[in-house]
């Protein structure tokens, strides 16, 4: 009898064990019984190719609509390109962090549906071989995406924010030290304009005009005999000395419309970072705080609220949870093989609209938790579930399929629309 084989499987790319360092090698350190079969490997490599062109591509994709938001650097705020790419670059770690667990998901899928189609798991299956061994690899990337999403949610991701705000500090000083026209009004951002009468070498501003309407509230016109840019750690202020403010509330009421207030002030300090709806910068935020900052959070030393913490907290404790239920979910609709193309295609619907479900209830419980911390023991619940089950249906080789009258419905659906199909052909 000659030598079994599973069809046509790509050998080139069971070459990922060369990829391991000496050093990692498990037959150095006596357990060669865990090293990966070929086909392990190539099923790995196949998953992990898959997920890397799929996580680019989404990853891009969003990139991209995110920074055509701030080509203005570029336009009007007189920085170089580069400036551009780095400031717009930053925010790819937290993109990655909700895009993962949805290209692996795709990738799973990819590569399961690759190995139907080439009916290897018709053949692993009558082969007698277990369905663990063909789940571990797809745990083994799972796993390895948890790892990296644990990387990017408590350090890379909240250092990649803090970095954008400096970053972005640094361009309005800037602006208005180097880039702002003497004797011109120069749109700072929208809502706040500028007007210098002259420029000192030592960089102070003589004759400022700063007109800022980034509050819908309120308008304030600021004249200044000189002016200073000072950067700390709370922000960047432009120091106005010798000059008066004008402020105007703004009023829905014609009615109760107040006159403007007229104050002489001797050094005024005007944020140039404050945002445009006066809520509190990303340097307040929760986002750009590590995963430690927010576990030993004290409220009485911080200006973040207990519910923000508690909620970003949570959810990135989600996020490396996500990528190893959704192939644990996937795994368990379309690991057991199957001889027609519908039960498929049901199949990967299904698979899809479960793990759309937990994903969409995620969020719904991030944002819910803020007020109503009870809600995290649903989803923590939720994914528990989803595990348990998915992996007794891995273990029992069960085929989840949908209920009859989907099926039903469905063919009747496609029945009378082939029927006027092949009245037209014949």
């Amino acid at each position: 009898m000659g030598p079994f084989r599973l069809g046509p499987i790509d050998m080139s790319a069971l070459r990922l064990g060369a990829w391991l360092p000496t050093w990692a090698s498990l037959r150095s350190l006596g357990l060669g019984a865990l090293i990966p079969s070929a086909i392990a490997r190539y099923i790995f490599a196949t998953t992990f190719s898959a997920f890397a062109i799929v996580l680019f591509s989404l990853t891009s994709v969003i990139w991209i609509t995110q920074a055509l938001r701030d080509i203005d650097l570029m336009t009007s705020r007189g920085q170089t390109v580069l400036v551009f790419l780095g400031i717009t670059g930053l925010i790819i770690p937290m993109l990655v962090m909700v895009i993962a667990p949805i290209a692996l998901m795709i990738a799973v899928m990819h590569a399961i549906g690759r190995l139907s189609n080439d009916s290897e798991l018709i053949v692993m299956n009558a082969a007698g071989m277990s369905p663990w061994v063909l789940f571990r690899p797809f745990l083994y990337m799972a796993v390895l995406v948890s790892l990296i999403m644990s990387v990017i949610g408590s350090w890379l991701g909240p250092l990649g924010l803090q970095t954008l705000n400096d970053w972005a500090n640094d361009v309005r000083a800037d602006l208005v030290t180097n880039i702002v026209q003497p004797g011109r009004f120069n749109g700072f951002e929208r809502g706040l304009t500028f007007h210098v009468r002259e420029r000192l070498p030592n960089g102070v501003l003589q004759g400022v005009f700063v007109d800022d309407r980034r509050n819908p509230r309120e308008r304030a016109t600021f004249l200044a005999e000189q002016g200073t840019v000072v950067k700390d750690e709370r922000g960047t202020f432009l120091v106005l000395e010798a000059g008066s403010v004008q402020r105007l509330e703004i009023s829905t009421d014609p009615a109760k419309q107040k006159d403007p207030a007229i104050v002489k002030f001797e050094r005024y300090a005007l944020d140039l970072a404050q945002a445009s709806n006066s809520q509190p910068t990303q340097r307040n935020s929760a986002r750009d705080r590590y995963i430690w900052e927010l576990i030993n959070h004290d409220p009485a030393r911080s200006k973040l609220l207990e519910g923000q913490v508690r909620a970003e907290l949570h959810d990135r404790i989600f996020a490396p949870i996500y990528p190893i239920v959704f192939t644990i979910i996937t795994f368990a609709y379309l690991g057991a093989p199957r001889t027609t193309r519908q039960g498929r295609a049901m199949s990967v619907a299904g698979a899809a609209i479960v793990i759309s479900v937990i994903r969409l209830l995620g969020f719904v419980v991030i944002v819910l938790c803020v007020r109503y911390p009870f809600v995290l023991a649903f989803q923590y619940a939720l994914l528990a579930a989803a595990t348990v089950f998915g992996l007794i249906a891995v273990h029992r080789g069960l085929v989840i399929e949908a209920p009859a009258f989907v099926t039903n419905t469905l063919d009747a659906i496609s029945a009378r629309f082939a029927r006027p199909a092949a009245a037209a052909t014949s």
